[in-house]
Parts: C-alpha cells; structure tokens; sequence
C-alpha cells in the first residue's frame, strides 16, 4: 500500500507540473492574441482605404476608356485596358493554385486538422488530375502534410512570426503575386481557418486572384477626380499588385489571430484537465491512505485482543 501512495504522489506532483506548464503557455498565447488583434484592428483600417482608392481609379480609368471608345480614339484606351487586365482580368481557368495557411508546430487544438481535412475534400471534389493545381503551403504542418501524400507542391514558407509584418511575409505575397502573373496557375485561393471570436474558427477559401471584388458601382454616385503624377494608367499598374499583396497579407493576419486563439483554448483546456486529474488523484490518495490507517488500526486492536 506504501508504493502504491508513493505513486499516486508522484503522478500528482508530475501533473501538476504539466498544469504549471500549459497553464503558462496559455497565458503567452493569450497575450499574443491580444497583441495580433490589435495589429489585425489596425490593419484593417488601411486595407479599407486601400480597396478605396483602387476602386475609386479603377472606375474612373473605366469611364476613361468608355470616353476614348465613344470618340473614336481607343488607342491609349486600349493600352490602359491591357494595363488593368493584368490582375483583373477573368482568364480561362486550366491550373488553379492553393495558399494553405497552417501553423509551424501543434498543442492548437483542431486547428491545423481543420484546415488540411477541408484543402483535401476541396481538392477530391473540384480536380480530377493533380496538374490541375498546384499547393503554395505557408506553416510546417501543412507543407509537411502535403509533402507526405505526394501533393504538388509549388512553393513552401515556414517560420512566419507570431506577430507577423508586410515586411516578414513579403515574399510570400510577391511569389503569390508574380506565379499569378506568370501564369503558373490562373487562380488563386488562400486557405485558412477565420478568426470568429476567442473560442470560434471557420474554414475559409478566398478567391483572392483574379481580383474580382472591385465594384466600381459603389463610386458611381460619388466620382472622385485625382490628380495623379504619374498618369492614372501607370499608377494603377502599380497599386494593383500592392492591393493583391495587401489581401493575402490580410488573410495570413487573420489565420495566425485564429492560430493564437485555438492556442489559447487549447492550453486552457489542457490546464483545465489536469487541475481534474489532480482533484481525481488527490481523492484516490486520500481514500488510499485513509484505508492504509484502518487497516492498521484494525492490526493493532486485533493483535492487543490477541494477546488479551
């Protein structure tokens, strides 16, 4: 019964220093939720005004073209066109390529399962042959995920930060941005889990190229004129793929605030278990010692009677 309480007090002691642990790690996810939400808060802000101001000259370069058309004049309409059609145009679909968005490590919960069990019913479901898309995998899990099923794997990016910057993950968009562009594949979808709240994520697969979400009837009734140096068409050349980028960068905020909060109920779930297992092992050691002493008890009297 003595070795059988020792145990009982070393698996005690042991899970107690594991709730020490993910309880700590709970706390250091919870802050880097807070952090990300923040920047996420923020950022949003920009991408508003950024979906603006293209919006705003895409249509005016539209009616641009629509006035040059009218009198005749569709040289320089057409040049502005072809400049526009880069990251807008509606091209015939043959190859279509995936950003999968995970984590670089687990003890997230479902979050990573989540995402790689709907990227591959997603792909079962839209592609018969695997040359009809190609995978952008940004985290280790599911860059490793895919590498182990032998799925086409264009390109792959780990070590994104917790907190990540437009600087950091530059590259990431560029690539996105310039494989569109080149024509490695004719659109492109980023795949993640969305951040709902602290305790609710959701899959999501954004058609983020071609840009298609413009909607130059939303400035119809409110024409703005800018004064642009240089000329609008070159102007636009430019802030379009910055617009993509923008995009892209956004959904991989958003995937690491749904990565820091499944981290944060995770650990509160795993700090939640072991405080229960402690509660249950302390009972059972109570109710084990309190048996030992009867017994001994019993022994004593028993052997006192006996020699009566």
């Amino acid at each position: 019964m003595a070795e059988s309480l020792m145990d009982i007090k070393r698996q005690i002691a042991s899970t107690k220093k594991t709730g020490q642990i993910t309880q700590a790690m709970q706390m250091v996810s919870g802050a880097k939720l807070t952090q990300i939400e923040k920047r996420a808060g923020e950022y949003q802000l920009y991408a508003g005004k950024v979906r603006e101001i293209v919006t705003h000259l895409a249509a005016a370069q539209l009616l641009a073209i629509e006035r040059e058309q009218a009198t005749e004049l569709a040289g320089d309409g057409n040049k502005a066109r072809l400049q526009l059609a880069t990251l807008l145009e509606q091209r015939p679909v043959k190859k279509t390529g995936y950003l999968v968005i995970t984590s670089d490590r687990g003890l997230v919960g479902a979050y990573n399962s989540t995402i790689l069990k709907a990227m591959m019913q997603m792909i079962k479901q839209d592609h018969q042959a695997a040359d009809d898309y190609v995978i952008m995998a940004v985290g280790g899990v599911g860059a490793d995920f895919f590498k182990a099923r032998g799925v086409n794997l264009a390109y792959e990016y780990r070590g994104v930060s917790d907190i990540p910057t437009f600087n950091e993950v530059r590259e990431i968009v560029k690539t996105a941005v310039t494989m569109f562009d080149s024509g490695v594949f004719d659109e492109l979808y980023v795949c993640y889990n969305h951040h709902v709240n602290s305790l609710t994520s959701a899959f999501r697969a954004e058609r983020m190229l071609p840009i298609s979400d413009l909607d130059v009837d939303e400035v119809s009734d409110k024409p703005i004129e800018y004064i642009t140096e240089p000329d609008p068409e070159q102007v636009l050349e430019a802030i379009l793929p910055q617009y993509a980028e923008s995009l892209i960068f956004g959904a991989i905020m958003d995937a690491k605030t749904a990565e820091h909060a499944a981290s944060t109920t995770a650990m509160k779930s795993a700090t939640d278990n072991a405080n229960d297992l402690i509660s249950h092992l302390s009972v059972t050691y109570n109710r084990a010692r309190q048996s030992a002493i009867t017994t001994e008890i019993t022994e004593i009297v028993g052997g006192a009677a006996a020699l009566e």
